[in-house]
């Protein structure tokens, strides 16, 4: 597969020896920071909903779908569920993965994985949770978030309580995974074909990303005849685009991106189709089932999301 180059010399999911991450986006998806007043929560949010973007929830079929002759890897399978919608103050997204890993000499290992993010319309505030369980047995969790530092208009650290005594500092200009959603759908518009961008999302100990993006032709999306009738209609009329996207970790100085990721992206911020290249193995995601969602603001659940 070809790789891109780093700008200047320059997400979704699980884990193969920490590699299959929870970087689905949507990671792609991830502005401007505003204030914390309430007119500059209701610009973003206006934002949001000029660009079209709309809540749902989605589930995925991930399979792979191609591997060197000498990977440790036999098959990786399973699904991921996917959920975005908005609360009274904030984006509130949620992934789930229920991966089977198979390798040749030993059994298959299950892994289960749920990854949470709150992240406040005016881009002040971002919280993520994260617990991966082996065989229904906690083996790894992480807790924290990211506040607008003093005197800044923008997020400078994102702590972490759980592991303790971990942080990242976030360059001026790190966006969270919303706010590069909407800018994003904005090149889109635009009629660009490159975009640069920091990402911070929390979902793991690596800390923030350079993210190449190159978006490519208009794309029709037609769903598999065994899952059309779970698959929202109005959603994917939504005009599709071609993407692919290159990871780059900013404490790793390579030429060549970490991995790299292939996609259908609409523009109401559904994404229909998936493959997400690494070194020794590609994965796909391929949608399963789709339906809209509406706020959850006034209700138990948004509580709930404030703090993880």
């Amino acid at each position: 597969m070809g790789h891109f180059a780093r700008k200047g010399g320059f997400i979704c999911m699980d884990i193969v020896s920490q590699k299959y991450k929870s970087k689905f986006l949507l990671v792609i998806f991830l502005c401007a920071w505003g204030g914390f007043s309430m007119p500059a929560a209701a610009a973003v949010l206006d934002r949001a909903r000029s660009a079209g973007v709309m809540p749902h929830k989605a589930l995925y079929d991930v399979r792979l779908s191609a591997k060197k002759s000498d990977s440790n890897i036999s098959n990786i399978s399973g699904t991921m569920f996917y959920e975005w919608q908005p609360s009274c103050d904030a984006w509130v997204s949620t992934h789930r993965f229920d991966m089977t890993y198979e390798y040749p000499e030993v059994p298959p290992v299950r892994i289960t994985s749920d990854f949470s993010t709150y992240e406040s319309f005016d881009g002040g505030t971002f919280n993520f949770t994260m617990q991966r369980k082996r065989g229904g047995i906690l083996y790894e969790e992480i807790r924290g978030g990211a506040k607008v530092g003093e005197g800044k208009d923008y997020p400078v650290d994102a702590v972490y309580s759980i592991p303790k005594d971990l942080s990242f500092h976030l360059p001026e200009g790190t966006l969270f995974p919303m706010a590069h959603t909407l800018s994003v759908l904005e090149k889109i518009k635009q009629g660009k074909r490159f975009y640069n961008a920091t990402i911070f999302d929390g979902s793991d100990e690596q800390g923030p990303v350079d993210v190449n993006s190159f978006i490519g032709k208009a794309a029709a999306y037609s769903p598999p005849e065994e899952y059309a009738q779970y698959i929202d209609k109005d959603l994917i009329a939504a005009q599709g685009w071609n993407m692919r996207l290159a990871f780059f970790p900013l404490n790793n100085f390579e030429e060549i991106a970490d991995y790299e990721m292939s996609l259908v992206v609409h523009e109401n911020g559904v994404i229909t189709d998936m493959e997400v290249n690494y070194k020794d193995f590609s994965v796909t995601q391929t949608l399963r089932a789709l339906e809209p969602l509406e706020s959850t603001c006034g209700t138990e659940e948004n509580d709930s999301t404030k703090e993880h």
